[in-house]
C-alpha cells in the first residue's frame, strides 16, 4: 500500500518529455529537507490523499490513456514495496516511466532489478544552496545511462560552479542527458546562460519548469 499525496494528468513540466502529456503519481514522504523544496506538503503523512495498492495505481494510469508516467514525491524510491509497483509498470511496454529521485538513494539496485528500457531515472544532485549536498549518493554519477537524466537544481553561482565540476569530472554528458534547472526566485536564467557560454557547456540544457509558467507557481495537481 502506498500513501499518495496526489495523482493527476497534466503536461510534463520538465525533463526529456517536457510539454508532453503525463500521468503523475506523487508519493508521500521524503528523506531530505531541501531549503528550496516546492513540495513540502508531501513530507507529512497528514498530506496523504488516499492509500492505494500497486494494482490500483496501475489501473489509474491505464485509465488516463496517457503513456508517459512520472513517479515523484516526496521520494519514490524510499517507498516500501516500490519494487512491486515497478515490476507491474515494467511489464507494460506501452508505458514510459520516469522516476524523479532526489539523488540520495542509490539507483543501481533498482536498475539491476528492473532492466527493461521503459524505466528512466531523473536524478537530482542537491547543490550547496539546498543544504543537502552531503546526502548525495555519488554512485549515481557512475551508473546513469543514456535513458536517464541528471538534473542540477541551481540557486546560486556556487551551485553553478559545483555543477560544472561534477559534469566535467564524471563526463556526464557522454552518459546521460544533463539539465540545469533554476530555483525560482533565487537566480536569473540569464546568469545560467552566461555561465554556460563562459564554460562552453556543450550538451547541457537549461530547463524552465513549464508548469510554473502555465499555472501559478504554488498550484497543485497541475
Amino acid at each position: 500500500m502506498f500513501n499518495i499525496v496526489e495523482k493527476f494528468l497534466s503536461v510534463d513540466g520538465e525533463g526529456p518529455s517536457s510539454g508532453e502529456l503525463a500521468t503523475f503519481i506523487r508519493f508521500q514522504g521524503c528523506n531530505l529537507r531541501c531549503s528550496w523544496c516546492d513540495t513540502t506538503y508531501s513530507w507529512d503523512k497528514e498530506s496523504t490523499l488516499e492509500i492505494l495498492t500497486p494494482k490500483e495505481i496501475y489501473n489509474y494510469i491505464k485509465e488516463t490513456g496517457v503513456t508517459n508516467v512520472t513517479l515523484t514525491g516526496g521520494e519514490p524510491l524510499i517507498q516500501e514495496n516500490i519494487d512491486e509497483l515497478l515490476d507491474i509498470l515494467n511489464k507494460d511496454d506501452n508505458l514510459k516511466i520516469h522516476i524523479e529521485t532526489n539523488g540520495a538513494v542509490d539507483i543501481q539496485p533498482f536498475k539491476t532489478r528492473h532492466k527493461k528500457n521503459n524505466i528512466s531515472y531523473i536524478v537530482d544532485f542537491k547543490l550547496p544552496s539546498s543544504n543537502m549536498t552531503s546526502q548525495m549518493n555519488l554512485n549515481n554519477l557512475n551508473v546513469v545511462e543514456n535513458s536517464d537524466v541528471y538534473k542540477f537544481v541551481v540557486g546560486s553561482t556556487e551551485d553553478l560552479e559545483m555543477a560544472y565540476e561534477l559534469i566535467i569530472k564524471y563526463d556526464l554528458t557522454s552518459k546521460c542527458l544533463v539539465y540545469l534547472s533554476p530555483v525560482s526566485g533565487n537566480i536569473d536564467m540569464e546568469e545560467i546562460v552566461e555561465f554556460m557560454k563562459d564554460k562552453k557547456l556543450n550538451k547541457v540544457r537549461l530547463q524552465a519548469q513549464l508548469h510554473k509558467i502555465i499555472w501559478n507557481k504554488n498550484a497543485r495537481g497541475v
